[in-house]
């Protein structure tokens, strides 16, 4: 189905340059080169051309940056949640420090109480 998308794309390419040659300078590439609007090999060409334009208008419904002939994403459903400046950080080691430190302080951490050693003065 990919080789098929892509003859479709290309004959559709060549439409479109065919067609602005045609608004542009009056001048019907296709038919120059297979002998005229009427013959055979021509209408083949133009009957191609408008088939491979039926066939490319499942590309105008797919959603943007996705189509089925996307090689581009080649992880099948493999989420990445990297960012794209590079891999994000494990803050796991982080948070554990943390804790410990917070363990550590409120161990050796015994606040006084100032009313008391005034009363004992």
């Amino acid at each position: 189905m990919k080789t098929l998308s892509r003859v479709a794309l290309v004959l559709v390419i060549i439409g479109a340059i065919n067609w602005g040659l045609i608004g542009f300078f009056q001048f019907d590439l296709v038919a120059a080169l297979f002998g005229g609007q009427d013959s055979a090999l021509s209408r083949i060409i133009y009957s191609l051309v408008g088939l491979s334009g039926l066939a490319c208008l499942p590309l105008l419904f797919a959603p943007l940056g996705e189509s089925k002939t996307d090689t581009t994403r080649q992880n099948y459903g493999q989420s990445n949640y990297a960012t794209e400046f590079g891999e994000e950080n494990d803050m796991t080691d982080i948070n554990n420090q943390a804790k410990q430190s917070d363990t550590q302080s409120s161990q050796t951490y015994k606040p006084t109480d100032s009313n008391q050693s005034d009363d004992q003065m």
